[in-house]
């Protein structure tokens, strides 16, 4: 899988256990929110000086963040150290450890519900300038118990990309791109008759779940307190990708000779693939000469669906310097400051109110900014690392094991991560 190798630094799993272990005996220094006497009290004097701790994707955006936190810091009197994780989740799960977590970090929405529920987040997103600018989904993603917790810093949707090469091959135009479940299947066998494999597509949930959600399911309810992977929606969709990949129309990258679906798509392995716009410069630098279109994903039963990849500005409930934190984080989150970040690293904006000039610098990305509109982010509960590994290893073995049986299991073992 190749989602954030490109841009996005995720935090690991390890880095979870040792942040909820360390959680559980007492050695991370987390108090209930509630209790006035363990809320640490805010610099009383002189200029703060923060602690920026940023997962970079390279040194475009670790300039371009330097280069924002320097200007803040020259408005406000304060400063602000960034620096380049070498292993976020790694780097963050030891500073909680320790009880010495930086000021403002990188918090992947992958790993967001694990840090809110034990209290290492200070939920502070309401207190953002007009926080219904940022999309709904992402605003959704970072809430935890009701609370909006941390202002997303940017995002992505998953789109269809389209190698026009071999789409004009197979002799198809414009108007054979897929809108529907029920033309993805009708052109996938035109493709085929063509000996073109039709669609690379990732094996794990990152990318099989976007059909889940065109289906109208998911692993959780919406609160993520309930789980619901056991329905007929979702046994709509796995049905419907079991039988894209037995019949060939669609193949894992790995059947395909290549590591995540960029890479075969931009080896010609096959027409289309379902991606973020990550993919966008993998390509420019590894497959240059590929042609390419990109497309909202078709729909399901339930009408337009995709994923959303994103990261919020974290701001630790331990800070000495929350003020601060939150006055860096408006800073770095306005629509001008997203769109500097957007020219200088190729990221989306996170507030709708930038969304026409990045279309308008970046005509050919509108597929993946529309999307927010109907995009589910990832699963909003903690403790789920696990259930969701078996459940990318159920989607591995796609061909072999029925979608009830892997369904099933999903929802045991998901009830059992939520105490439900």
């Amino acid at each position: 899988m190749k989602r954030s190798n490109v841009r996005k630094a995720a935090l690991s799993t390890a880095a979870g256990a040792v942040l909820l272990s360390s959680a559980a005996c007492g050695g991370s220094g987390f108090e209930e929110a509630g209790d006035p006497a363990a809320q640490p009290s805010q610099a009383s004097a002189g200029p703060a000086q923060l602690q920026v701790l940023i997962g970079s994707s390279g040194d475009a955006e670790t300039k371009a963040v330097t280069d924002a936190a320097a200007a803040w810091g020259a408005a406000t009197g304060n400063t602000a150290t960034v620096t380049p994780a070498q292993d976020l989740g790694q780097q963050l799960g030891q500073a909680f450890a320790g009880d010495t977590p930086p000021d403002v970090f990188y918090v992947d929405a992958g790993r967001f519900a694990d840090y809110a529920s034990v209290g290492a987040l200070e939920p502070y997103g309401d207190r953002i300038s007009n926080p219904t600018d940022f999309y709904e989904s992402l605003r959704t993603t970072f809430t935890f118990d009701g609370k909006f917790y941390c202002a997303p810093k940017d995002f992505s949707t998953l789109a269809l990309i389209v190698n026009t090469d071999l789409w004009s091959k197979a002799g198809l135009t414009d108007a054979d791109i897929p809108t529907t479940w029920d033309q993805l299947t009708a052109v996938g066998e035109k493709l085929k008759a063509k000996d073109v494999t039709p669609l690379a597509l990732g094996d794990t949930r990152d990318r099989v779940g976007a059909f889940m959600v065109q289906a109208g399911g998911w692993v959780t309810s919406a609160d993520g307190k309930t789980a619901t992977a056991d329905s007929p929606e979702n046994l709509e969709a796995l049905t419907y990708v079991q039988n894209l990949v037995k019949d060939k129309t669609a193949q894992y990258p790995k059947q395909l000779g290549a590591g995540w679906g960029g890479e075969a798509f931009g080896k010609g392995a096959a027409a289309m693939t379902i991606e973020g716009n990550w993919i966008k410069g993998a390509l420019t630098n590894d497959f240059p000469d590929v042609k390419y279109t990109v497309h909202e994903l078709p729909a399901g039963p339930a009408g337009k669906g995709t994923l959303s990849f994103t990261t919020c500005w974290g701001v630790a409930a331990k800070s000495k310097n929350k003020e601060a934190a939150i006055s860096f984080v408006e800073a770095m989150t306005t629509a001008e400051q997203q769109m500097t970040y957007a020219k200088a690293f190729g990221v989306m904006p996170s507030r709708q109110s930038a969304k026409d000039a990045y279309t308008a610098e970046f005509p050919d990305d509108a597929p993946f900014v529309n999307g927010a509109d109907y995009a589910h982010g990832p699963v909003n509960a903690p403790k789920m690392d696990s259930v969701l590994a078996d459940f990318d290893t159920g989607i591995q073995q796609l061909t072999s094991i029925a979608p009830k049986t892997l369904l099933a299991r999903v929802q045991k073992n998901t009830q059992a991560a939520l105490g439900d």
